[in-house]
Formats: structure tokens, sequence, C-alpha cells
């Protein structure tokens, strides 16, 4: 069951990029979708933000080599989950769909509908299953 209360965020330069992604995310029934143009707002959001964000989708681009993003999406309490796309793969040495923890890399130019749909199936599963799917990877 979807839950439509999920908190998104999309941060990419490009109007055309925001809103071909929110439309991804709306196809899949959520509709509580932020879109931001800049490092400034996306910073302003998450850092004054009353709620955590549950995704955040982000063009690597947008830092600018201004904010390790890895870091800063890794630790930070006011994200859940993000997937952060066109990753040069000089830049970070990781294979395509590159998972860490609430953290999954791509180097594809733009999400797709099938990358959205993965990681909302993470996002959206119950609590309960995260946690043992947790359990078992500390284990494996």
């Amino acid at each position: 069951m979807i839950n439509k209360a999920l908190r998104i965020l999309i941060a990419d330069t490009q109007h055309f990029y925001r809103m071909k992604i929110e439309r991804l995310f709306n196809e899949l029934d959520y509709y509580r979708v932020a879109p931001v143009q800049s490092l400034a707002e996306l910073l302003t959001l998450v850092d004054y933000g009353c709620e955590p964000f549950d995704v955040v989708v982000i063009n690597a681009e947008l830092a600018g080599g201004a904010l390790d993003l890895p870091g800063f999406l890794l630790d930070n309490p006011q994200v859940r989950h993000a997937l952060v796309y066109k990753v040069p793969s000089t830049t970070m040495q990781m294979a395509e769909g590159f998972a860490l923890g609430n953290l999954q890399i791509s180097h594809a130019a733009l999400p797709n509908a099938q990358a959205i749909t993965q990681l909302m199936t993470w996002v959206d599963r119950p609590r309960l299953e995260q946690d043992e799917a947790l359990r078992r990877l500390a284990y494996a």
C-alpha cells in the first residue's frame, strides 16, 4: 500500500528534468513533491525543515563540487533516502546502482521509471520489513 504522506524533494537546475522526475513519482501515486532548482534552496529546505524528507532525488551537478553530496546525505537526519544521479564515473568509482545505506548512486543522465520504482519499492516498504532486511545484511 502506498504511503501518500511521504515527502519527496527533487533537485535539478533544469525545470524540464524536475517536472519529468515529478511525473514519474505522480505515476506511482506520490504527489507530495517539492522541486528545487538550486543547492541553496535544497540546503534551506533540508536544514530548516520541520520534518525529514523521505526521499531526495538530486542531480550531482547541482552541488558543483561545493558540497560532498554522499557525506551530506548519509549523515543528515533530515534525509531518510536519497538518489544521486548524473554522477560522473570518474568522480566516484562506484558501480551503477550502487547503494550504501540510504543512498543510491546512478551515472544515468536522468532517473527513469524503473529507477524511481525501484527506489520507492525500498522506501515505501513497511518499517518492520526494512529492519528485517537490514538485520539479514548485518549477519550475512
